[in-house]
């Protein structure tokens, strides 16, 4: 369904596709189902993505790293960037967990930034902030304070 308005969801481009790949050497099919069998008529890039009220497009990270909270498919990297909203945050990473009830939880690992202190508050704040930015099913059920997250080179 084409959304209107403010909104979120998969990334996707119209067909035709002009300039566009055509298919992956010795793998036509393989091609079809990855690209264009969810989205019917669509090509899927494989992004999340969110409209903004102004009409401006947001990059909302990779679908294939998402999580199943209750049924609800959350991408770690849209709960990151709502961590990482928060004035106090220098960097999130989001995993997902055996959760019991949910069958995946959310798992935060955070980084503050320099002076910041730790305490339940801002754990409070930051679940809150996960609420308002994405909604209550996202909500962190864990959050581990981290010194430094680890980095690639790149």
């Amino acid at each position: 369904n084409e959304l209107e308005g403010e909104c979120s969801g998969a990334l996707v481009l119209k067909r035709p596709t002009p300039s566009f790949m055509r298919t992956v050497y010795g793998d036509h099919k393989r091609f079809e189902e990855v690209y264009f069998s969810q989205f019917d008529g669509y090509y899927f890039t494989g992004d999340g993505c969110k409209r903004d009220k102004d009409g401006f497009y947001w990059l909302t990270g990779r679908m294939d790293d998402v999580i199943n909270v209750s049924g609800h498919r959350i991408g770690t990297a849209e709960v990151e960037s709502a961590l990482v909203a928060y004035q106090k945050v220098a960097e999130a990473a989001v995993v997902g967990y055996p959760h019991d009830v949910k069958g995946e939880g959310i798992y935060c690992y955070v980084t503050l930034k320099e002076g910041e202190e730790y305490d339940d508050k801002l754990k409070a704040d930051l679940k809150a902030k996960v609420r308002e930015v994405i909604g209550a099913f996202a909500m962190p059920d864990e959050i581990h304070w981290a010194p430094g997250l680890p980095k690639t080179r790149s």
